[in-house]
């Protein structure tokens, strides 16, 4: 068994299970969900709001922070927990998902990654070392590894190439962190898209070299959603149970709630947080744009079963009023209740899987959670 992992408890009528993952800075219970916080901080609040909102554990991104302020200043500051003043756990993305965003800038070898700096054009060349040791500089948790994933569609030949570079980076990788006497995990990438043989093909090299936990990534990119949890299945009868499981960069309600069913521990994406800047909050009965005009005189709560504190304290014609006059304190309400709300299914998630009810519960947010608008 792993000794920062183990398993509390399991569905009886899926492969949804709750969990304890123990880290350098604390335990965080799973199934979890990490606010994005790519520059060391969720956009639009404290971490003290981030805190009081139940979250146990952040994902910062390793390569805008290695552009700026740069690692050795995170290094000399005493490292990302004591820079940023988060004094629990911290997942840091190796920055495979940005070789994919930034792809007219990137050029990738059996070597690594050469690209031109976004911010002013400078040449840099990061190797799976390399990104190993930024990681253990900047003191991060949860470590994940180089990966190189292609856009969809892809070919065969794209996906296969992929898969064998993911595969060489990972145990380079892991001969890199082997040389570090620390209590840092690191944690290892499948990819091969939605293409059965090659998922496996990725996820079997990675068992080879005996990861703290294990990522699905190039995954939620445009694939069919039934062959994503196909993907899912695949990965749950390979993985070993004694391991945490992280699904990257997938958001939306019904599509976490389907992968909790098919054995996924850890989630992150932006979108509860970008969503709240732009407008869009996730309610119990559907989502709200709050900007449109029939909320204008609206006396009610955002969401009369939510308790948290924009909820509680604001109605949704002020909470128009504020995103009408683009105020600061728009994103800030917003934020706080998307995070909550996500937050708050994860509590939920957690409960029925341990009361035994959690196929209801998925059946339940589906049916309302998901409406792409408010049920009224």
């Amino acid at each position: 068994m792993s000794a920062s992992f183990r398993v509390t408890a399991q569905d009886p009528g899926s492969a949804a299970r709750t969990g304890r993952l123990e880290t350098p800075h604390g335990a965080v219970e799973t199934p979890a969900f990490m606010p994005v916080a790519s520059q060391g901080t969720v956009k639009g609040l404290t971490h003290a709001q981030v805190e009081s909102l139940g979250a146990d554990i952040l994902l910062v991104n390793s390569y805008h922070l290695f552009l700026r302020p740069g690692v050795e200043t995170v290094e000399a500051l005493g490292g990302l927990h004591k820079f940023t003043s988060w004094t629990r756990p911290i997942l840091t993305d190796s920055g495979g998902f940005q070789i994919y965003s930034l792809s007219p800038l990137v050029r990738v070898s059996d070597e690594g990654v050469r690209f031109s700096s976004h911010l002013d054009g400078t040449k840099i060349l990061l190797r799976p070392e390399d990104v190993v040791d930024l990681q253990v500089r900047l003191g991060t948790d949860i470590l994940m590894c180089l990966d190189h994933f292609p856009p969809y569609p892809y070919s065969d030949e794209t996906l296969r190439e992929s898969v064998r570079l993911t595969d060489l980076w990972a145990r380079r990788s892991k001969a890199r962190f082997a040389g570090y006497d620390t209590r840092q995990q690191l944690w290892g990438i499948s990819q091969g898209g939605v293409h059965a043989a090659e998922r496996t093909r990725s996820i079997e090299g990675l068992l080879e070299h005996d990861f703290d936990g294990y990522a699905y990534g190039g995954l939620g990119i445009g694939e069919p959603k039934t062959s994503l949890f196909e993907t899912l299945e695949l990965g749950h009868g390979l993985l070993p149970a004694d391991r945490p499981r992280y699904l990257m960069g997938m958001g939306y309600v019904e599509d976490i709630v389907e992968a909790v069913g098919r054995g996924v521990d850890l989630f992150d994406c932006v979108l509860p947080t970008r969503n709240a800047r732009n407008g869009t909050l996730f309610t119990s009965r559907g989502r709200v744009a709050i900007k449109n005009l029939k909320y204008a005189r609206d006396e009610r709560p955002l969401d009369e079963a939510c308790r948290c504190y924009t909820c509680r304290h604001f109605s949704r014609a002020y909470l128009r009023h504020l995103f009408e006059r683009d105020e600061i304190t728009s994103a800030v309400l917003n934020t706080i209740h998307n995070l909550h709300f996500y937050l708050d299914i994860f509590r939920e998630i957690r409960h029925s899987i341990q009361s035994n009810s959690f196929v209801s519960l998925k059946k339940s947010l589906i049916s309302n959670v998901s409406q792409k608008e408010e049920i009224t």
